[in-house]
C-alpha cells in the first residue's frame, strides 16, 4: 500500500478531478491524504457540482452523476474529512501527488502558495509520482527547483488548454461573470512559459473524449518520466489509471 497526497485547496475545486483519482487509489488498496490550506475540511466548486446558475449552453460543464456519486462518497470519508494543513505535508512521508485543478477564485491561494510550491518542489526533488490536471499544473508551472529555474523547465507536460478555459469563459461570462476565468492569463500560457524552448507542450486532440470507469483509458495524459499530467475533467480515469499504474510499478 503506497500513501499519496492530494493536495486542495480550501475551495473551488473540481469534484471530477479529485475523486476520480482519490475513488482508483482507494479501489486499488492506496491509502490517500488529503491537504488544505486551513488543515479543515475543503469544499468544491458547486457550480461544477451540481450545475446551478450555467447557462444552457455550458450545462455539459456540470459533474457527470457517476462522478458526482464518487464525489459524495469521497467527502463522507474520513481522510476527506480529517485532512492535514499544507505546512504539514512533507514529500519524504509519501510516494506520491496529486495537484488538481478547478476554477473560481477560491483557486488562487493554492496557486500561488509557498506551502504547496514546497509540496511540488520536494516531490520532483525526490523524485515522487507527481499527477497534475487542469490547473493543478498551475503551481507547478509557478514553483521553482532549488536553482531558482521553473520546476516544468524542459519538461513534457499538458494542461487545461487555452481552447478549453477560453471556451468556458465565453459560456459563461454573460451570466456567471468570471467565475470560471481564475486568471487574466490561460494556465497553458503560464505552463508555455515554465517550460521555455527545451520543453514540450502537448493540447491533446481537438476533439477529446470523456473518459468513464468503464473506458478508463480514453482520455488524454502526457507522461514525462514519474510526472503525468491532464487537461480537463473528461480526463481524469485516464489520469488516474497511469497513476495507479505508475504506483504500482514503483512499489513492485
Amino acid at each position: 500500500m503506497a500513501k499519496t497526497l492530494i493536495l486542495l485547496p480550501q475551495s473551488d475545486f473540481d469534484p471530477t478531478e479529485v475523486a476520480v483519482p482519490w475513488a482508483a487509489l482507494v479501489e486499488a488498496g492506496h491509502k490517500v491524504v488529503f491537504a488544505t490550506e486551513s488543515g479543515a475540511a475543503a469544499t468544491c466548486d458547486a457550480v461544477t457540482l451540481n450545475g446551478e446558475g450555467l447557462p444552457w449552453q455550458a450545462r455539459s460543464m456540470t459533474a457527470r452523476p457517476d462522478n458526482a456519486a464518487l464525489y459524495a462518497q469521497m467527502a463522507a470519508s474520513d481522510a476527506f474529512r480529517s485532512p492535514i494543513g499544507w505546512a504539514d505535508a512533507h514529500m519524504a512521508d509519501y510516494a506520491a501527488a496529486l495537484f488538481p485543478g478547478g476554477h473560481a477564485s477560491g483557486m488562487r491561494p493554492y496557486c500561488e502558495s509557498s506551502d504547496v510550491h514546497r509540496v511540488a518542489r520536494e516531490a520532483f526533488a525526490s523524485e515522487k509520482i507527481v499527477a497534475a490536471i487542469c490547473h493543478g499544473v498551475l503551481p507547478l508551472a509557478r514553483a521553482k527547483a532549488a536553482d531558482g529555474t521553473p520546476l516544468l523547465r524542459g519538461r513534457k507536460t499538458t494542461s487545461l488548454t487555452a481552447r478549453m478555459e477560453k471556451l468556458s469563459i465565453m459560456l459563461t461570462k454573460r451570466a456567471m461573470g468570471d467565475h470560471y476565468q481564475t486568471y487574466p492569463d490561460t494556465v497553458e500560457a503560464e505552463a508555455r512559459a515554465a517550460l521555455g524552448a527545451s520543453g514540450d507542450y502537448q493540447v491533446g486532440p481537438l476533439i477529446p473524449r470523456y473518459a468513464t470507469a468503464a473506458r478508463r483509458n480514453i482520455g488524454f495524459v502526457v507522461e514525462d518520466g514519474n510526472y503525468i499530467s491532464a487537461r480537463w475533467p473528461g480526463d481524469a480515469w485516464t489520469l488516474a489509471a497511469r497513476l495507479c499504474e505508475t504506483l504500482e510499478l514503483a512499489w513492485a
